[in-house]
């Protein structure tokens, strides 16, 4: 583990590797899992904020999901969570031509409709972060479905906390960016690589 101010940071966010690679997992993570991705204080208002503009993009399933339980509910975990229909699809999916799951608010904030990119846990994956009283858990999440995307970072030789740079300047600053990069790079050279 490495410390920068009040987060602990796992050593595989710096020694692995990833890079997204849509054409294999087709947005798989956004379907998957056990419940609707973590959100943190005033994202569920930028959610319904958000809702009118991304309405059209969402199923019908979806649709009728938010109008019976809203854009979140609490998991079995106690945790705030984007609603899912059918134990699955987060409310703001959208499928593209070829099959691949998207991010309707991302979608709508990259043709300039919203200023919510989306969910910040949802744009630090395959990081987690867990709060703690006296620190915050930054750890890697692996998991089969991304699969393609370790395997397309090794070639790449990307790793999780450079594919993660705008997300984590989002949701820790530039200068505890800046130490994790000093950090990595200490820890890279001792290790020899």
């Amino acid at each position: 583990m490495i410390q920068i101010d009040d987060t602990l940071v796992s050593l595989d966010v710096i020694e692995k590797f990833f890079l997204c690679d849509l054409s294999h997992c087709k947005g798989e993570c956004c379907v998957e899992g056990d419940s609707g991705a973590p959100l943190e204080p005033g994202e569920v208002e930028e959610l319904e904020k958000v809702l009118p503009v991304v309405w059209n993009d969402l199923s019908e399933k979806a649709k009728a999901v938010i109008d019976r339980q809203g854009v979140s509910y609490v998991d079995e975990e106690g945790d705030r969570v984007t609603s899912i229909v059918d134990g699955k699809d987060c409310v703001f999916t959208c499928y593209d031509s070829d099959g691949t799951c998207k991010c309707a608010v991302e979608k709508a904030f990259r043709e300039g409709k919203t200023s919510f990119y989306k969910p910040v846990s949802c744009h630090l994956y395959p990081v987690r972060i867990t709060e703690y009283p006296d620190f915050k858990a930054v750890n890697y999440h692996k998991w089969d479905v991304c699969k393609a995307a370790a395997l397309l970072g090794e070639k790449e030789r990307v790793r999780v906390y450079q594919f993660l740079k705008e997300p984590l300047v989002r949701k820790f600053g530039e200068q505890w960016y800046a130490a994790l990069e000093e950090c990595a790079t200490e820890w890279l050279k001792q290790k020899g690589e």
